[in-house]
């Protein structure tokens, strides 16, 4: 007699970040990119005195991006090709950075996906 085929356990979704998780982890990120030496000086030339709206909208693209949510609308691509003096050394800095903060922010698994689809946008941004 064959016995049937067990059928496997369901999948799960991989967890996801909160609204909260995303806001705490882009706030800590930028605080540490600011006090950067290599990093900080780049983003107060461009960001100085529009932090609070920088960070809102990071916020957005993040919750885009990991929630599917749609609050970012805008061209990252084109917002950093706008940046003359980054480098592809400037973008190996900015993901040592995120995956420090990732990793004290998030669990593993979701530092891991977060960071995943960061090193993706680096390659998109640094062509």
């Amino acid at each position: 007699m064959i016995s049937p085929t067990p059928t496997p356990p369901p999948r799960e979704r991989p967890a996801r970040p909160t609204e909260d998780d995303i806001r705490r982890f882009v706030v800590r990120f930028y605080e540490v990119v600011r006090a950067d030496p290599e990093l900080g000086p780049i983003f107060e030339r461009r960001i100085s005195g529009s932090w609070d709206e920088h960070l809102d909208r990071m916020v957005d693209f993040w919750s885009s991006i990991l929630l599917s949510s749609g609050r970012y609308a805008g061209n990252p691509l084109e917002k950093h090709r706008a940046v003359p003096e980054i480098e592809s050394r400037h973008y190996d800095r900015w993901l040592e950075l995120f995956e420090s903060v990732l990793a004290s922010e998030l669990d593993e698994s979701l530092a891991r996906d977060v960071l995943g689809r960061a090193h993706r946008m680096r390659l998109v941004l640094d062509r």
